[in-house]
């Protein structure tokens, strides 16, 4: 039986900078999970801990609390290692596509539930819906069958899973408390945790398009997602990698899934192809396979093979045509010089009004939606060249779309100015130049 509290003490403890015990953290996640914490009492908890922070021990122990707000699930009875992935989000990240099958090709076990998309960050799951006939919800009797014939799976979270943390984080949402560390590091970690795989890797989106702008901030909140996993008893490692600019040649949903196709079949952009080879190695590795190569897996066809199984077990028609969307339009460079800069919320934001995204989780999106990148960062441009093309069902949406890419989002520098090479354009082996900025390993 949870001790009880009053809300209003707990409150006023996190206002004051004190740390909250197990038994009040206990308390008030079990409480509002219940109803018998306010909305307006969490989210003047939420923004005291946004405020004032926690310790280490604080954020375990809320993770824990939300973990035990639901099921857990167990993926022992496969007698297969299972290894997960989780992205904070970023635009045109479209990583977990080519990734998940790629890694099943190897004999490992990937169990990814997946997300839809809200504001200017895509959803794996909307992506997928780009192919016909396929279907997100499974139960946990569809997955194991469908992780012990193909190896992966994508597929929406159950409700029972974390529960405290969905209704959390949906009053952050609304409450200006999403940007906290210890806020956003429970909240990941406490549904990958319940999800049951051996492993984790983290990656965790740095720059314009993502929640962490600066890296100091993105690796804090790796070292602590590392160090949850670690107090649960799970091998977590985290690449910090830049979202400064779009991943890859396309924002949007079904324009995303194309990619990873041509991904998937030995081609597609540098950044795409090193980025998931780079996730690939770290899981492969925690699965105890360091020696295995995933490049080879793609350029051999392994990991298409997967990924058609997956889609086909999953109800979709791997074959059938992607949605187009019905109208287009060019986005024309203004000067000749060397392409610096594609802001990367900037571009999401463009994504999202041309009918990509939604601003309520019950908005309808338009699968064809999005942008596709004709020209590349360091790439001389000349004035007059497409540089992009927006994609919309509803060409009323092109002059918002062109609106947020206005002003600094596409950067050209003169052709005299000593621009040979972007500021963070193509270490990490298997990945461009620039683009996994740091690894903070298992504790």
């Amino acid at each position: 039986m949870t001790e009880s509290f009053d809300a209003v003490d707990v409150i006023i403890a996190k206002r004051d900078g004190r740390r909250l015990s197990e038994a009040q953290i206990d308390w008030v996640v079990d409480a509002y999970s219940r109803g018998q914490v306010a909305e307006e009492q969490m989210s003047a908890l939420a923004m005291a801990i946004v405020l004032n922070g926690m310790e280490r021990a604080e954020i375990a122990r809320w993770t824990d609390a939300m973990i035990r707000s639901g099921k857990r699930m167990d993926w022992g009875q496969l007698g297969r290692v299972t290894v997960d992935k989780h992205s904070t989000g970023g635009v045109g990240d479209k990583i977990t596509l080519p990734l998940a099958p790629l890694v099943a090709s190897f004999g490992l076990a990937v169990p990814q539930l997946s997300g839809r998309g809200l504001g200017h960050t895509g959803g794996t799951l909307d992506k997928l819906e780009a192919i016909k006939g396929w279907r997100a919800d499974l139960d946990q009797v569809a997955m194991e069958a469908q992780l012990r014939g193909v190896g992966a799976v994508i597929c929406a979270a159950g409700a029972d899973l974390a529960p405290a943390d969905k209704k959390l984080y949906a009053l952050r949402d609304v409450t200006g408390t999403v940007e906290s560390i210890p806020l956003i590091a429970s909240s990941i970690m406490s549904k990958k945790i319940a999800e049951g795989a051996d492993h984790l890797v983290l990656d965790v989106k740095c720059g314009s398009g993502a929640f962490m702008k600066d890296q100091d901030r993105a690796e804090e909140l790796a070292r602590v997602m590392v160090e949850l996993g670690a107090d649960a008893g799970m091998g977590v490692s985290a690449l910090v990698t830049d979202m400064s600019a779009p991943l890859g040649r396309t924002v949007g949903n079904a324009l995303e899934v194309r990619e990873a196709i041509e991904v998937l079949a030995g081609g597609g952009p540098a950044d795409v192809v090193g980025l998931t080879l780079a996730l690939a190695r770290e899981m492969l590795d925690a699965g105890g396979l360091a020696q295995a190569d995933p490049a080879a897996a793609l350029a051999g066809g392994r990991a298409m093979d997967t990924w058609r199984a997956m889609v086909a077990a999953q109800g979709g028609d791997p074959d059938a045509a992607l949605p187009t969307a019905r109208h287009s339009e060019e986005l024309i460079a203004p000067v000749t010089g060397r392409l610096t800069g594609l802001d990367a919320m900037a571009f999401g934001v463009a994504a999202w009004r041309l009918g990509a995204g939604r601003a309520r989780r019950e908005d309808a999106i338009q699968l064809g939606a999005g942008i596709e990148l004709l020209a590349h960062l360091g790439d001389r441009v000349v004035a007059g060249q497409p540089l992009a093309r927006l994609w919309t069902d509803t060409p009323d949406r092109f002059e918002r779309a062109r609106q947020a890419l206005a002003g600094g989002a596409i950067g050209i520098a003169p052709e005299d100015a000593d621009s040979s090479e972007p500021a963070s354009w193509p270490a990490a082996e298997g990945a461009p130049r620039g683009l996994v900025l740091a690894r903070i390993g298992p504790v």
